[in-house]
């Protein structure tokens, strides 16, 4: 080996791994949300064949309630929001506003699955039995409550994660790149709510 080519070798610095504790983290919650968004899409799409080969389709803004659905969707935008300045806040270092606005995000979220939980109980024993519908025999409380439901399960996922956050940064064992990685989670979760309360609500 030439004393020139000697010398570039021992200067040569060794090839890092493009991946990072914060951007391994990120991947792994986007191909998580890339896997669960197939599934909503999957059911999504199912609910809009089923409803296409449908007959009898009821019209849902005759059965559900738009105006309470819609303040649950909006409480989701608003919750958005809370994530974001939760997340501004914790990068800047400022502890107190960070706890308050994921507070917020929980209380939100609490909020969502009362409101949820208020719509199933007066579906099931109001509602559907007035229009001779069951979710046991008819496709359009089928979907509804399988849709909705699975959604609400992951609103309850996102709830216990934004709790476990607000724990272990209050404690100083999480950081920034935390709370970053479970907003990606619950944007993802307030994203699919909306096209669910547009193609099963309102269309």
């Amino acid at each position: 080996m030439s004393e020139a080519a000697a010398v570039m070798h021992v200067g040569a610095e060794p090839q890092e791994s493009p991946l990072t504790p914060e951007s391994s983290g990120k991947l792994g919650m986007w191909l998580f949300l890339a896997g669960d968004a197939m599934s909503f899409g999957c059911l999504i799409v199912g609910y809009g064949i089923l409803r296409h080969a449908s007959k009898d389709w009821p019209v849902p803004s005759h059965i559900l309630g738009i105006n309470l659905t819609a303040f649950m969707t909006f409480l989701l935008i608003v919750s958005s929001v809370w994530m974001v300045l939760s997340l501004s806040a914790i990068q800047k270092g400022d502890k107190a506003r960070f706890q308050k606005f994921l507070l917020l995000v929980i209380l939100g979220g609490l909020t969502f699955l009362g409101c949820q939980a208020y719509e199933w109980t007066h579906l099931i024993t109001e509602v559907l039995p007035e229009h001779h519908l069951s979710f046991s025999k008819d496709l359009f409380a089928t979907t509804f409550f399988v849709l909705t439901g699975f959604h609400g399960m992951h609103v309850t996922g996102g709830v216990i994660y934004n709790s476990c956050i607000l724990n272990a940064v209050s404690r100083g064992r999480y950081s920034a790149k935390h709370v970053e990685i479970a907003g990606l989670y619950w944007h993802f979760v307030d994203l699919v709510w909306i096209l669910i309360f547009t193609f099963v609500y309102l269309l």
